[in-house]
């Protein structure tokens, strides 16, 4: 059989009949709140997961007036808010596009407490009505525990009030500051206080935000520092519940794993190179470093930093579009442009005719992911549509094999 007809039938087993038009979901934008006091740490990691910087540039941004401009070179719309009183609430309000389907509508509140108190009386219903998802940063070193505690059930008090369905994310930041012996028990001790002040909050209300099968409140809590992978762990699992279509991009991805016989994949989103989803055959499920998403996150923004420094390409800029990494009989790997938003990584058994095969039928496949990451109802998700986007059907995989035939 010839290459292109090996080509056209190669992922057959993937596309089914069924029109993705009911699965796939519009754009959404979700209103997600960052908050937390002044110099908690917010624009820094902000600065870090949507606009390439690293951690040592950070420590600038305050000083020159940079974080803007960082996120602004990102694609990212800011704007100072200022409403009828004539008060300027301090709000950098950033469109964060994230993949094709889904825009962050992201407000890095300012925590001085004059801006505080503005949010939470004049512009309380303006800033948190429809909100998706509450970021709430926590200082580690703070020397007022109390005083963070207190704007803190605030802040969870206007949330239950105006967008009570909003999922509520906690870090505790600067974890760095702590010696390595104490993280664990002071980050404890801290979020314990943080879920019984939030139950005691969310009693007195008598209504309030989504909770546990256990009747627990559902916050979730991260220990994070932008010296460490920890930060993208925590922004990885923010984002996680907010993409659209997850669900059948976690089928495909799936399909795809056992169609090239990968023993792990992992997909990034483009600019942030945050993990969306991942797949493990039961050989990579036993990988025992169970950190390895957010490292390779860390990995990859450090890398794409110093291409951009070596190359004098901006930090946004695609500096690559593929790489890869054969360990002798151990495992091959390759990293790869694979969608408009997307890069891919492919974990294989050793073996070069496995390897080539795989990094084909990749290829083709990014035709049927296409889709996914195009707004609906616009040009281009339709064109990708009639490109071949089409739902995952049951059946047997038909793929270009390692050994050159269709099986």
């Amino acid at each position: 059989m010839a290459d292109d007809d090996l080509s056209q039938q190669s992922m057959t087993g993937i596309v089914g009949a069924a029109e993705p038009k009911s699965e796939v979901k519009k754009v959404k934008k979700k209103k997600v709140l960052l908050m937390g006091k002044s110099g908690s740490g917010k624009s820094s990691m902000r600065s870090i997961i949507f606009s390439n910087y690293l951690a040592r540039d950070t420590r600038r941004l305050d000083e020159d007036g940079e974080g803007d401009m960082a996120l602004r070179a990102a694609g990212s719309s800011l704007t100072e808010v200022a409403h009828d009183s004539g008060a300027t609430i301090d709000i950098d309000l950033s469109h964060v596009k994230f993949l094709g389907n889904l825009t962050l509508n992201l407000w890095d509140c300012g925590g001085q407490e004059a801006f505080m108190e503005n949010y939470l009386s004049q512009q309380r219903m303006h800033v948190f009505s429809n909100v998706g998802v509450l970021i709430y940063v926590f200082d580690v070193e703070s020397r007022d525990v109390d005083r963070d505690m207190a704007t803190y059930i605030s802040v969870i008090s206007a949330l239950i009030q105006y967008s009570p369905t909003a999922k509520v994310f906690v870090l505790v930041h600067k974890m760095d500051l702590i010696l390595s012996a104490q993280r664990e028990s002071i980050f404890e001790d801290r979020v314990k206080l943080v879920r019984q002040k939030t139950a005691e909050c969310v009693a007195s209300a008598g209504v309030g935000l989504p909770t546990l099968p256990s009747g627990e409140v559902d916050i979730t809590a991260f220990a994070t520092s932008i010296w460490d992978q920890s930060l993208y762990k925590a922004w990885a699992s923010i984002i996680h519940d907010l993409v659209p279509n997850l669900a059948l991009i976690e089928t495909n991805i799936g399909h795809l794993g056992r169609l090239i016989e990968a023993e792990e994949i992992q997909l990034f989103e483009r600019t942030s190179f945050l993990v969306v989803s991942n797949w493990c055959s039961p050989v990579g499920a036993l990988n025992p470093f169970e950190d390895r998403y957010e490292r390779m996150s860390n990995i990859l923004k450090s890398f794409k930093s110093s291409l951009a420094k070596y190359s004098g390409t901006p930090r946004n800029a695609e500096q690559f579009r593929d790489f890869e990494y054969k360990s002798g009989t151990r495992f091959s790997l390759f990293i790869t442009k694979f969608t408009t938003n997307t890069y891919i990584l492919v974990a294989l058994p050793p073996g070069e005719a496995r390897y080539n095969a795989a990094r084909l039928n990749v290829k083709i496949a990014a035709k049927q992911f296409e889709y996914l990451d195009s707004p609906a109802g616009t040009k281009d998700g339709a064109a990708a549509k009639d490109a071949g986007a089409k739902d995952i059907a049951l059946g047997e995989p038909v793929a270009i094999s390692a050994s050159g035939n269709s099986s």
